[in-house]
């Protein structure tokens, strides 16, 4: 079974075209849910992330996250010791997800693929791409957020163009309809190299 790589900037539309490929019966697995759902549920995460951030961590046993987007937004180390913590999890269920999978191939949505040097899991990598001043747009009004945050995100993030040359394909989503179209042929040319 193949596994497909699907990354790209934030707001570019990643989930827009994950939810494209689950149409098609694609089955995607979103690694940020996951990831999520894990931080609440595991114990061992829970005791990691309270050892890393403070007690306020968490708040009524949920994930306290503006507490921890504030600690990690003053100092970037932060982030690389939460990503030590929840990313070997998130493998870990990775592979059990991938065992129960009956598919030619499935998509795993990694927001920060390439910056976690993880390209060499993938058979094919997809990147999607979208104008700055449209993702900016879209997280304004989708987020409780600020430009600056946006921007300060996208800084921490690979450039596109870096992105898009290492990737086997490009989806440029800025209009839904040829959004839906540049997945549909993705996914016929994928089928054709697992064939």
């Amino acid at each position: 079974m193949m596994i497909v790589g699907l990354t790209g900037g934030i707001g570019t539309g990643k989930t827009t075209v994950a939810k494209e490929f689950m149409k098609l019966g694609v089955p995607v697995y979103i690694a940020d849910d996951e990831a999520k759902k894990l931080m609440n549920r595991s114990k061992v995460i829970k005791r990691k992330l309270i050892q890393l951030f403070g007690t306020n961590a968490y708040l009524d046993g949920k994930l306290n996250r503006p507490h921890i987007a504030n600690i990690i937004f003053n100092d970037k180390s932060y982030l690389k010791q939460m990503n030590a913590i929840v990313h070997p999890k998130v493998a870990r269920h990775f592979e059990k997800w991938l065992l129960k999978q009956q598919s030619p191939y499935v998509i795993k949505e990694v927001a920060i693929l390439f910056e976690n040097g993880i390209q060499e899991q993938f058979d094919y990598i997809i990147t999607v791409t979208a104008p700055v001043e449209l993702r900016i747009e879209r997280l304004l009004k989708r987020n409780n957020t600020t430009k600056e945050k946006i921007k300060a995100i996208m800084k921490n993030q690979w450039p596109e163009e870096k992105k898009v040359e290492l990737s086997h394909f490009v989806i440029e989503n800025i209009d839904l309809q040829d959004t839906i179209n540049q997945v549909g042929v993705i996914h016929e040319k994928l089928l054709k190299n697992n064939a």
